[in-house]
């Protein structure tokens, strides 16, 4: 179940961010990893069949921080609080 819900996540943060730089292309830059971010999720997707664990739980553990930071940066810099809800 960890599993499934890890790689579920991961699916989730994929397809927002590929369908975030396809309708606001100019906020691809705010997203360090992007490319690798939607790359990861189409392989998680699509190549179900050669997904490796240990690959998996290294993203969590070296990528998942760095991706929250940048998105609270981006949430800080747009003025929206930590609910989501204009600061302003």
């Amino acid at each position: 179940m960890l599993r499934a819900a890890v790689e579920r996540k991961f699916s989730v943060v994929g397809e927002a961010l590929s369908q975030m730089t396809k309708h606001f292309p100019a906020t691809a830059d705010k997203i360090v990893h992007t490319r690798k971010i939607v790359d990861f999720r189409n392989f998680l997707i699509h190549g179900y069949g050669q997904v490796d664990d240990v690959v998996v739980w290294g993203v969590v553990e070296t990528m998942l921080e760095p991706l929250k930071a940048e998105v609270l940066a981006w949430k800080q810099e747009l003025g929206l609080s930590e609910g989501g809800a204009s600061a302003g």
